[in-house]
């Protein structure tokens, strides 16, 4: 068994009923099988894909994001999501990193292929909605598919993701998990939301992070349930999507919620078919919960990382929701602790470190085996994030991982900003915090020490960077001093900027 035979099943239970709806049209879960298979045929027969195997894609939302997975699912194949907001040079290490064998992807994404032409020239290339030079459109590759794929070697202990995520090197890591971390994450998120078949998901949040992809979306349709799918969030679109289409449960980050609970049309749009909003990925204020709770519509807590898959610890749409600053409890499937620097546990009310132990744990990171080591021990992946616990066992996020930075709901850190900083032959020394912001929840800002001499301006090293970084990555504000705070072995002391900043007049 593989994680597609899910989708099979749903389709010989209930073939017509709607699976994804996406701009207008719908797919039935048979004709969902039916494109899962064609798919699968298609990779296998045409570039040899089977398993172990890498396919990249860059797009936004769609149904076929979702037939990619559940096709490399069928053959024991990879599926490698890449985030479209990074610049070309970021998502160029990624497909290096990773090297695949095909990558399929959107034309507003081409601009990665001359890159990609270079480096991996083997890579073979479909486009969605084009046909790439050297190249086939993807409607016209699986039209070729033509071998049964009934017999291919796939199982559940098969991986069937790498999800990058960054890392405090300033290179990205892959997260490998397997497709018994996404079915188990499936079973947490049903216990989560008391997801059944007869509920209906939008989901707005992109399906290259975790959270937009397992959250809700994989689990309802695992569960039979239908998913409304859109290419990308925006506030308009959400909030008539909630109103016309009537979901029962969605997914918003912190970013996403102040964006449509600042709406003008928040206070008349009807919610009523709302069971619960689920959000995360970062510690959420609770003005924010309180402008949606205010409409009678309980909010869902759930922690978790790229690594988890992401469910790990989540409060229960019938349990205890009165915990402010609660993120719950423990998922159904794995275990959560709290541990001193010694990996021993620590008292409740003591804080410590998040570690956790279960089926939804990625496997490696890929090509990454000191990474690897430090992450996961006895079992344990080592968040470095800081919670406490009370004495019933409820978690309570103090701070994410040391300098992480979370601005929209993307993760941001520190080392990767300063790595291209201190490219700039101008720059001799630089530390990267993040400052607090309405809208974003953090921002970036930069800390430069730069030549002696050098004519160097804030304006000129952020068009450095941005030939590098993806926009959300760089600094609202660049701050030239004369020198950095450090420790006695040398490390910035991003604690004593970030000080240096909040009393900045």
């Amino acid at each position: 068994m593989d994680l597609s035979h899910l989708i099979a099943r749903n389709a010989a239970f209930t073939p017509d009923k709607p699976a994804i709806h996406f701009e207008g049209e719908t797919l039935s879960y048979a004709a969902l099988s039916a494109r899962i298979t064609q798919t699968a045929r298609a990779l296998s027969s045409q570039f040899g894909i089977g398993r172990g195997d890498r396919i990249a894609i860059l797009s936004l939302n769609r149904p076929d994001y979702l037939v990619l997975l559940y096709a490399c699912a069928r053959l024991g194949a990879i599926l490698v999501p890449l985030n479209w907001r990074l610049a070309v040079a970021e998502q160029t290490f990624i497909l290096a990193d990773a090297s695949p064998k095909a990558l399929v992807l959107e034309q507003a994404f081409a601009p990665v292929l001359p890159t990609l032409a270079e480096r991996l020239p083997a890579t073979r290339l479909v486009g969605f909605d084009f046909a790439p030079e050297h190249g086939l459109a993807f409607d016209a590759l699986i039209a070729r598919g033509h071998d049964d794929v009934s017999d291919a070697d796939a199982d559940l202990s098969c991986p069937l993701l790498i999800v990058y995520t960054s890392g405090t090197t300033g290179r990205p890591k892959g997260a490998v998990l397997r497709q018994e971390a996404l079915l188990w994450n499936g079973v947490m998120s049903q216990h989560m939301h008391g997801l059944t078949s007869d509920d209906h998901v939008l989901t707005v949040l992109p399906l290259f992070h975790v959270g937009g992809l397992n959250i809700q979306t994989t689990p309802a349709l695992h569960h039979g349930a239908t998913v409304t799918l859109h290419s990308r969030f925006t506030p308009d679109a959400t909030l008539t999507a909630i109103a016309r289409d009537r979901p029962t449960l969605t997914v918003l980050v912190p970013a996403t919620i102040q964006a449509v609970t600042e709406h003008p049309a928040w206070t008349d749009t009807d919610l009523s078919s709302l069971r619960a909003i689920a959000t995360g990925s970062t510690i959420v204020l609770p003005a924010l919960i309180d402008r949606i709770t205010a409409r009678n519509v309980p909010v869902l807590q759930v922690y978790g990382s790229t690594e988890t898959c992401p469910i790990a610890i989540y409060t229960r749409i019938t349990g205890d929701l009165s915990r402010d600053g609660s993120t719950g409890l423990a998922g159904l499937c794995c275990e959560a602790a709290i541990v001193d620097g010694d990996g021993n546990a620590v008292a409740p009310g003591t804080p410590g470190e998040i570690v956790v132990r279960g089926p939804n744990v990625l496997t490696e990171y890929w090509g990454n085996p000191d990474a690897t080591r430090k992450a996961l021990q006895d079992g344990w992946y080592r968040t470095g994030d800081i919670a406490r616990r009370d004495a019933d066992g409820y978690f309570y996020v103090l701070e994410r991982k040391n300098n992480l930075i979370i601005s929209g709901g993307e993760n941001v850190y520190p080392a990767e900003i300063e790595r291209v900083l201190i490219e700039h032959p101008d720059v001799i020394d630089c530390g990267v915090i993040g400052r607090p912001d309405p809208r974003w929840d953090e921002v970036p800002v930069a800390f430069v020490v730069k030549r002696r001499g050098a004519s160097l301006d804030a304006e000129s090293l952020k068009l450095h960077l941005q030939t590098q970084l993806a926009r959300f990555k760089l600094p609202r504000e660049i701050i030239f001093v004369d020198d950095l705070p450090r420790t006695a072995l040398g490390k910035v002391q991003h604690h004593v900027l970030r000080q240096l900043d909040k009393n900045a007049p």
